[in-house]
């Protein structure tokens, strides 16, 4: 079954010099014709109203970049094709500043249930810096609006290892953003990404991220902080209070099934993945045309999907499960994996109990050098029977 659902609005009023997701200046008549254009695509793979599905998760881009009327339209299109009624999670991402009250209001009338705020940090000279266009004060505002409507389950999401940053700085962003006492917050680490601005100074020479020592204690100092006032670790770069965990990103991390619509939207399906054309001038077209702007599928065989249920399991902190390794893909996991578990043991990166191998407090910082032991070779499922 598919489970979850992403829908992409990619449209912004000014692009972050560190972001590499499709996106688009935000104009009017284009949002009009690629509202038009997502609702031919959903209404094409979505056949019957109130589709039941577990989570939705509109990202972009800014959705809230939207007017309130272009809102409205994307709300209302939600609603007829997806059972929000009876979704467990419907969550938005939100710049600062955006959300005026008027489109609070709509949020909550149509039934979204938990909003993901891009702060990024707390430093308004800093956020200049990478191309943000909101303050801290809008932070305030915003969180003030949405409580004030019933909107509490926010979440917030922090950059740490910035240009220029150092550990005492990053205290500090950590400080304000746990005074809000939210109970979701994702903290990432900076990743400089080919076609961005920050790619370009890097590749100059006028860009210099932290050294990896800074980094891993600010990592460190995340995930004490996160503890010490019960946002508990779910996830490498998540934490939350329980019960308020992202079931929509644990819907990826479980390796599970999901739709993908919009410009540049992937999609899960089984043994397929469908990613869809990026530019606005050809998805509009191909949407228009017959309701299927694909770039191309992509098969996934058993190996990869294997590969892949280590690589996202392992994001979790409680790991991946061997028995329900073995009721999907009808084989043992520590079979499969003997030489390369007993390698990651031996690293003190991965433990291994009755059920879950999970990464160790070590593996959390090693997490890409671990995903890489468990790619497979072709021969290794025929050997594994």
């Amino acid at each position: 079954m598919v489970s979850s659902v992403y829908i992409h609005i990619p449209f912004c009023q000014q692009i972050c010099h560190y972001c590499d997701f499709v996106k688009f200046f935000y104009d009017e008549k284009m949002a009009d014709e690629y509202l038009t254009a997502l609702e031919k695509e959903i209404s094409t793979s979505i056949k019957h109203p109130k589709q039941q599905v577990k989570t939705i998760f509109v990202g972009g881009g800014t959705p809230t970049a939207l007017t309130n009327r272009q809102l409205e339209t994307l709300l209302e299109m939600i609603d007829t094709h997806f059972d929000v009624q009876q979704c467990q999670e419907y969550s938005f991402e939100a710049n600062p500043g955006d959300l005026d009250e008027g489109k609070v209001k709509l949020l909550k009338a149509y039934g979204v249930s938990r909003i993901s705020m891009g702060v990024q940090v707390f430093d308004d000279q800093m956020l200049e810096q990478l191309g943000r266009l909101h303050r801290i004060q809008d932070v305030y505002e915003n969180v003030n609006s949405l409580t004030k409507h019933g909107l509490t389950n926010i979440s917030i999401d922090l950059i740490f290892s910035l240009p220029n940053q150092t550990v005492s700085h990053f205290e500090r962003t950590l400080e304000e953003a746990l005074r809000f006492n939210l109970p979701h917050y994702s903290a990432y680490s900076l990743q400089i990404e080919p076609k961005t601005v920050f790619y370009q100074r890097h590749q100059k020479g006028k860009l210099h991220k932290p050294p990896q020592e800074d980094e891993a204690a600010m990592y460190e100092i995340l995930r004490n902080q996160m503890n010490k006032h019960g946002k508990l670790q779910y996830e490498i770069s998540n934490f939350a209070e329980p019960g308020f965990e992202s079931l929509h990103n644990l819907t990826y991390w479980n390796n599970q099934y999901y739709y993908g619509f919009g410009a540049g939207a992937h999609g899960y399906l089984p043994g397929q993945r469908i990613i869809n054309i990026r530019p606005f001038p050809a998805y509009v077209k191909k949407a228009n045309q017959d309701g299927q702007p694909i770039l191309h599928v992509e098969e996934i065989n058993k190996k990869e999907q294997i590969e892949e249920e280590m690589f996202l399991g392992l994001r979790k902190l409680e790991g991946v499960s061997k028995s329900q390794f073995q009721s999907k893909y009808a084989m043992s996991l520590t079979d499969l994996y003997r030489e390369e578990l007993n390698y990651l043991k031996q690293k003190g990166w991965v433990t291994e109990t009755d059920d879950f191998i999970r990464l160790s407090e070590d593996g959390l910082l090693f997490g890409n050098e671990v995903f890489q032991q468990f790619l497979l070779d072709d021969n290794s499922l025929e050997l594994s029977r």
